[in-house]
């Protein structure tokens, strides 16, 4: 980076506390937008559902520190499920939230996922802006009121690419 902060993509665990700041601020969202049953969101899938072989949890960590981060745990043998996407309420509004979302796709596709699903709430246009501008095909009706259709649900095809030697 230009301004001599170092970036860098780091797999982690669920029980990193490196990961403490992306469940607590994701468990406030859900909650403050949802309701107090949202927080059952953060405790949906076993920990293991986010490890290799066939999930991932990245962090991008700035000097050393979360500034953003994503999971992706298996849908179907074809399909990657994006989950967790997540920018610190410090760092918004500089593209992290993208970066991360493109890393997960690379490293999906070079596992051999060749598709990637994800869905978000109707109360994150956020969300909803971030994965229409990034490519992904909208499987609802984008011209509907998105709180009369509950989930947004989006997808995109990942590129097959050659193992690396």
């Amino acid at each position: 980076m230009s301004d001599g902060r170092h970036q860098e993509f780091r797999k982690v665990t669920l029980a990193d506390p490196l990961v403490e700041p992306l469940l607590r601020e994701l468990t406030h969202e859900y909650v403050t937008r949802y309701g107090p049953e949202a927080h059952q969101e953060m405790t949906r899938y076993p920990v293991d559902a986010f490890a290799e072989p066939h999930g991932v949890l990245l962090l991008l960590l700035e000097d050393g520190e979360p500034v953003a981060g994503g999971a992706y745990k298996r849908y179907d043998d074809r399909t990657a499920e994006v989950k967790r996407m997540w920018t610190h309420s410090a760092h918004r509004r500089r593209g992290l939230a993208r970066r991360v979302l493109a890393e997960l796709e690379r490293t999906a596709a070079a596992v051999g996922y060749r598709r990637i699903f994800l869905s978000t709430g109707p109360r994150q246009p956020e969300a909803r802006g971030l994965y229409l501008a990034a490519g992904y095909t909208p499987l609802f009706d984008v011209t509907a009121d998105p709180l009369t259709i509950g989930p947004l649900r989006f997808e995109k095809p990942l590129p097959a690419l050659l193992p690396t030697h």
